[in-house]
């Protein structure tokens, strides 16, 4: 108990050993205590440093135990000086944060802020994460790199051990990639949800509904990010969360093929955007595959609706409803 003073246990052990047998030497005090003598005279320079022991007036070049009332209430009343001296340079630590954080505050824009490079990015994600009250919803369009995953993993542990809930949205592509799956099933195994669909949205981190960080570039997103917290874009960005969200499975479980189409997900999203007018490249892109993969979707496609070319494939699929 003594050690919340500053006194090692072998030292208690022997100042309480001085107080019950007050005539003993070092000898009889190491035999009484189970220290060496090397140790005896150890904790007594120790115990002089704290004041618990005095030169004794009867027996010369010997020490005696100061009263408990006397030495340890002195010990006690030097350390609550201390912790009130160190409790007024926090209040005026705190003091000096509050103001540096309302002086920032008073230059940041009211409903916007754009953040170059991942430094800043980070900064902010940092500061998010400690802001976070209840929620936290993410949608991964590519894999993360593992230096990203690596730099989230503190900031999402806190969160999720202050119970706060966390709905995170990969594409179904990044189900082949071990370190964002291993990151996934992390967070699922530490109270996360974790969803994948063929297509997400672009990448967007919205906390309490109040506050989302979107990339400036969403083909480049390192580059740089938009801090909002305009009610408007917030409820956009939530809708569109929400929406991908409903689609999705939880990772792990497998994704049937539509009964009535023998179509997978991936190519029904597939079709969706090529007959949208976009590339295969574009397309690509957007499923997280490559061109060569949209051709063997594409090829499979085309046999099954027996069509010679994409644009008749894209006839057929739009008579029977696919599209």
């Amino acid at each position: 108990m003594l050690e919340a003073l500053g006194v090692s246990v072998e030292a208690g052990t022997l100042y309480r050993a001085m107080l019950d047998h007050p005539l003993d030497g070092v000898a009889e005090l190491a035999a009484r205590s189970g220290l060496s003598e090397s140790q005896v005279h150890d904790c007594l320079d120790e115990l002089g440093a704290l004041m618990l022991v005095r030169v004794s007036a009867d027996r010369p070049g010997q020490l005696r135990a100061v009263d408990p009332e006397i030495g340890l209430a002195d010990v006690l009343a030097r350390h609550e000086a201390e912790l009130a001296a160190r409790q007024a340079q926090l209040a005026a630590s705190r003091a000096a944060v509050t103001r540096m954080v309302a002086e920032r505050a008073e230059h940041r824009p009211a409903h916007g802020e754009r953040l170059l490079g991942m430094d800043a990015i980070r900064a902010r994600l940092e500061l998010m994460a400690r802001q976070t009250e209840r929620e936290v919803l993410t949608t991964h369009p590519r894999a993360q790199r593992p230096d990203d995953l690596d730099a989230s993993r503190p900031s999402d542990s806190a969160a999720l051990a202050r119970g706060i809930t966390m709905r995170t949205l990969y594409q179904d592509t990044t189900r082949r990639q071990p370190h964002v799956t291993a990151y996934a099933n992390w967070l699922l195994g530490q109270g996360g949800e974790v969803r994948t669909a063929p297509a997400v949205p672009q990448r967007v981190i919205i906390v309490d509904r109040v506050q989302a960080l979107v990339p400036i570039d969403p083909a480049h997103s390192r580059k740089g990010a938009l801090h909002v917290t305009e009610p408007g874009i917030i409820g956009a960005l939530l809708d569109l969360f929400e929406q991908a969200w409903s689609t999705a499975v939880p990772l792990g479980a497998a994704r049937p093929e539509d009964p009535a189409t023998g179509l997978t997900p991936t190519e029904r999203e597939l079709l969706r955007l090529l007959g949208g007018g976009l590339t295969d490249e574009a397309a690509g892109q957007r499923l997280g595959i490559s061109s060569r993969t949209i051709g063997r979707h594409m090829a499979s496609i085309m046999e099954r609706l027996d069509a010679s070319s994409r644009f008749e494939a894209g006839i057929k699929a739009a008579h029977r409803g696919w599209l």
